[in-house]
This record gives structure tokens, C-alpha cells and sequence, in this order.
């Protein structure tokens, strides 16, 4: 038994218990991890090199990129490192560092996918007033709030979990320093419970955007299914219908891993869940946003082929 005030560091799940599946897993993270930073980092030259896409949507997404490479930046090296050098062991600060960053990125990504719902209703529901209400100062206002709403959210809960003091060892049973994880180590009923009902209004108000989220796209279905065009309709939906299913996997995981019962709770589903919301959304989240875009997939081509022929430029 111990207490906070004694506790220096914890130690993340062992993955394995054989060197040869934790050096499996170290490859697997690398190469999910490698895919994450070459699909975001590909989606945010584009759209910086592109003047074609510097549009309200496509701002939003750049942020979204940036988002996604920094809350994958926040799990997965760590859970690699004790893949690789067979330890499990984060320090206590280490462990601040990683909840208060991972829940930065993960609430400002949140932030910036209501937007794009507001975005894409505007867009399709409302274009005659799309310049008016979606200008350069109203974009960059939007984003600014979704990154100032992730640092106080990060910031409220990180003080009020490492406020807690822990008295049930410091081992967590999760690849990263998830709240859940360590509010199991409390030993003080009643902050425990004020951190709980941190959680319960955090996903109040994010019940609140995903409301928000499907009365948009309502509203978007039905004027898509009222446009004469084909091509129209193809079009509104190749931009709506990643961004929806994106929106749907990132709450319902979250809200799975967060909000769950323990009754029901598992190792191997609570890192499953975790594992769902952390790091499949932004590794998949390039590939569901370039799958069906034709003019991101036209600026991907042209950044590509663009680089091939200087790199042979300069070696001939």
C-alpha cells in the first residue's frame, strides 16, 4: 500500500510476457505509427502547398491532421520504447505529461469535428451565406476555441487526478496514462467521485456535440436528396459521410472506454476500446478523408509526383 505523495512513477501493462511477442508489438506500433505521421503529414502539406485548398473545410482538416499527429505522438512512443527495452515503467510526471497532452488532443479533435458538421451544413444548406458566416477571422475564431477548449480541459482534469491521493499501488492497466486506469488507484471516495462527475458532464456536453453532429447531417441528407444533380449529390456525400463515420467511431469508443461500468470491465476490452479511440482514428482518419475526396487525392497526387521528380532530378 502506498500513497500518492510516495509514488515516483507507474508501470503501464505489460503487453507480452515473451521478448518475442513484445518485439511483435514494437513493430506493429511502429508501422501503425509511421502510417499515422505519413498519412497526416501528406494531408497537411497538401493542404498548406495547395492554394486550391485553402478552404474553410479543408483548414478544419489541416487542423485535424495536426491533432491527430500530436495525440498518437502522446501514446504510442512511450508503449514502443517499453516494447523495445522490455520495461513498463513512466514517471509520475511523465504520466501528468502524457494524460494532460493526450486529453488536449483528443477534446480540441473533438472541437474541430463538431465544427466541420457546421461547416458542411453551411456548405450545402446555406452556400449564399458561406462566405459571410465561414470567412478567414470566423475560421481561424472556430479553431482558436477548439484548441483553447482542449487546454482547459486537459488542464481541469489532469489537476484533478493527480489531486487524488493513490492507494492502490501504481500499476495501470492500460499501454498509456488513461484516467480510468488510475482512478482504480484512488483510496478517497469523495474525489474520486468529483472526478467522476467531471467525466459524466465532459461526455454530457459531448453527447451535446454528437446532437449537434446528426441534426446537421439531417439537415445535409435532406437537401442532398434534394439536389438535381448527380454529380452534386456524389460530391456532398463523398465530404459528409467520412466525416460522419469518423465522429461516430471516435464517441462511441470514448465514451465505451471512459464511461463503462466496471462490472463489465476487462483487460484485454479495456484495451481493446482504448486502443479503438486512441490510435485507429488517427491512423484511418487520412485514409477516410482522401478515400472518397477527389480534389485531396488530385493535391496527394500532384505533391507526390512532384517530389519523385526531384529527388531524380537531383541524383541525375
Amino acid at each position: 500500500m502506498s500513497n500518492s505523495s510516495s509514488i515516483s512513477e507507474f508501470l503501464l501493462l505489460a503487453l507480452a510476457d515473451t521478448r518475442q511477442l513484445q518485439l511483435l508489438h514494437f513493430w506493429l506500433f511502429l508501422g501503425i505509427y509511421l502510417a499515422a505521421l505519413l498519412g497526416n503529414g501528406l494531408i497537411s502539406t497538401a493542404v498548406a502547398c495547395d492554394h486550391r485548398l485553402h478552404t474553410p473545410m479543408y483548414f478544419f482538416l489541416l487542423n485535424l491532421a495536426l491533432l491527430d499527429l500530436g495525440c498518437i505522438s502522446t501514446t504510442l512512443p512511450k508503449a514502443m520504447a517499453n516494447a523495445l527495452w522490455h520495461t513498463r515503467d513512466i514517471s509520475y510526471a511523465g504520466c501528468a505529461a502524457q494524460v494532460f497532452f493526450f486529453l488536449f488532443f483528443i477534446s480540441a479533435e473533438y472541437s474541430i469535428l463538431t465544427i466541420m458538421s457546421y461547416d458542411r451544413y453551411v456548405a450545402i444548406c446555406k452556400p449564399l451565406h458561406y462566405g459571410t458566416l465561414l470567412g478567414s477571422r470566423a475560421c481561424a475564431t472556430m479553431a482558436a476555441a477548439a484548441w483553447g477548449t482542449g487546454v482547459l480541459y486537459s488542464l481541469m482534469h489532469t489537476a484533478s487526478v493527480f489531486s487524488l491521493p493513490l492507494c492502490q499501488g501504481n500499476a495501470v492497466d492500460q499501454f498509456f496514462c488513461e484516467i480510468p486506469q488510475i482512478l482504480r488507484l484512488s483510496c478517497s471516495e469523495s474525489e474520486f467521485l468529483r472526478e467522476l462527475g467531471l467525466l459524466s458532464t465532459s461526455a454530457f456536453i459531448g453527447v451535446g456535440c454528437f446532437v449537434f453532429i446528426v441534426v446537421s447531417y439531417v439537415q445535409i441528407f435532406r437537401a442532398v436528396l434534394r439536389m438535381p444533380s448527380e454529380q452534386g449529390r456524389h460530391k456532398a456525400f463523398s465530404t459528409c459521410l467520412p466525416h460522419l463515420a469518423v465522429v461516430s467511431l471516435f464517441l462511441s469508443t470514448g465514451m465505451a472506454a471512459y464511461l463503462k461500468p466496471s462490472s463489465i470491465s476487462s483487460p484485454f476490452l479495456d484495451l481493446v476500446v482504448s486502443f479503438m479511440y486512441s490510435v485507429v482514428p488517427p491512423t484511418l482518419n487520412p485514409i477516410i478523408y482522401s478515400m472518397r475526396n477527389q480534389e485531396l487525392k488530385n493535391s496527394l497526387w500532384k505533391l507526390m509526383t512532384s517530389c519523385i521528380m526531384k529527388t531524380m532530378n537531383c541524383s541525375s
